[in-house]
């Protein structure tokens, strides 16, 4: 990974303050920003690592990192925790022979980036790259089928297949699409996670699906048919007499898809609330009546 100077990037030095860094950043992404430059692919170049240098550079502990390890500061804990546990050999080595021979870290960071060889063998050491993380909104009905998109990761194009049947917070990896490895280590891995909206009458429970259906008083007394909505249409269902209000049922296969098995779906739960007429007519008062009066007797 090509080493970018975040300090040159915002016009400033390493002794720059706080609010030096958030001053030359207000100034130079207003000048390069994409609405103001439109197709203008050296601005959106500039503007990409304006950003990346103030993300760096405002924040003080990636600051410190960046500073002491420059391009590789991400892997500042890897490095730290490396160098800790070959300094702690060197002791032990010392201590159990008592010829230790060496100039404090400077083996150490020669052996990592593949400096000299020690007399145990190469200590070049390798590192995977940074995991990259990222957030994917989708509706809920984008994932009822198996589609695919396109995402832009660090101004890389990554096409990939989204299964049917993903789940809110889901989180899936795409191996080898994160930060370069360092001294030829494998590169970093891309985690995305869902964030699922659901805006539909549908209520989703893992695999399941459930809903409210409006039924009328006279079918809920009498029985009937009904046509009642699915995810991806509708079907016509036979109500039996004397249905109550709260009465669920189940449609077989009528949920959302399982994750990674074709064919394969969960069931739909339909609650129906029975509804009253309104702005009844005399003659269908007297009738209620008369149906009151034979439920006393």
């Amino acid at each position: 990974m090509a080493f970018i100077d975040y300090y040159g990037v915002l016009g400033l030095d390493k002794k720059a303050t706080e609010a030096d860094i958030k001053k030359a950043y207000r100034k130079y992404a207003r000048k390069y920003h994409p609405d103001l430059n439109p197709n203008d692919k050296e601005a959106e170049r500039k503007f990409k690592e304006i950003n990346e240098a103030n993300e760096v550079l405002s924040n003080p502990e990636n600051r410190k990192k960046y500073d002491q390890y420059g391009k590789d500061w991400k892997h500042a804990d890897e490095m730290e925790n490396a160098r800790q546990g070959h300094q702690s050999q060197r002791n032990q080595y010392q201590g159990s022979s008592g010829d230790f021979s060496g100039s404090d870290y400077s083996d150490f960071f020669e052996s990592l980036f593949g400096g000299r060889k020690s007399g145990r063998g190469s200590g070049n050491v390798r590192f995977k790259g940074q995991d990259f993380n990222a957030e994917l909104h989708l509706d809920l009905k984008e994932v009822y089928a198996t589609h695919k998109r396109t995402l832009m990761i660090n101004g890389k194009n990554i096409r990939l297949t989204i299964p049917a049947g993903v789940q809110n917070g889901q989180v899936i990896k795409i191996k080898g699409h994160g930060g370069e490895g360092i001294n030829g280590g494998p590169n970093g891995d891309l985690q995305i996670r869902f964030s699922i909206e659901n805006h539909t009458k549908f209520k989703r429970d893992g695999d399941n699906l459930f809903s409210m259906a409006d039924l009328d008083l006279y079918t809920a007394l009498l029985g009937g048919e009904m046509t009642v909505d699915t995810f991806d249409g509708k079907v016509r269902l036979k109500i039996q007499a004397e249905t109550q209000s709260g009465t669920r049922v189940k449609l077989k296969g009528k949920g959302f898809p399982v994750y990674k098995k074709d064919g394969v779906f969960g069931d739909l739960y339909i609650t129906f609330q029975v509804t009253l007429p309104k702005n009844l007519t005399e003659k269908e008062k007297a009738l209620f009546k008369e149906l009151s009066q034979l439920r006393k007797s």
